[in-house]
């Protein structure tokens, strides 16, 4: 499958996947809080935005979703926000980077143009139509939720 991409920024990185069984490609960081050669450090309470440079032409009916990596999670605690590119945005694509309070013990990591700071994949997204019905179909599980289903 093909997915026309626009470079808005001459620092933006065509994206690639990591390995050849890769279910995601990477996504870099053009500028980092809009800084063009300088980076910044994610700790705690101080989210960084980092811009692309990248637009999507994502076709209708699919979606771009942004994933994090889990190597800045596991290592410095620092996650990608999760978020949805629509097939009708044609924007430069921004990621949220965020520190989580459970790697006190790690140092802020900072993120420079050219860091790989989230992962992508092309996802289908059919529109739907909604129907109100006076009751769902009968299930087993029923409405149970949230470990209803046990433990392990």
């Amino acid at each position: 499958m093909n997915l026309n991409i626009c470079k808005l920024h001459h620092a933006a990185i065509i994206p690639t996947y990591g390995t050849e069984g890769a279910a995601c490609f990477d996504l870099h960081a053009a500028t980092v809080n809009s800084a063009e050669s300088i980076g910044d450090v994610v700790y705690q309470g101080h989210p960084v935005i980092v811009d692309t440079g990248l637009a999507f032409d994502v076709p209708p009916g699919w979606m771009l979703k942004i994933h994090p990596r889990s190597g800045l999670k596991f290592k410095h605690g620092v996650e990608a926000f999760s978020g949805v590119i629509d097939s009708d945005f044609r924007g430069s694509v921004r990621i949220l980077l965020e520190s989580a309070d459970d790697h006190e013990d790690t140092p802020p990591l900072r993120i420079n143009p050219g860091d790989r700071v989230a992962q992508a994949s092309l996802v289908p997204s059919p529109r739907v139509t909604f129907t109100v019905v006076e009751q769902l179909s009968l299930t087993e599980r029923g409405a149970g939720g949230f470990g209803s289903t046990g433990v392990a």
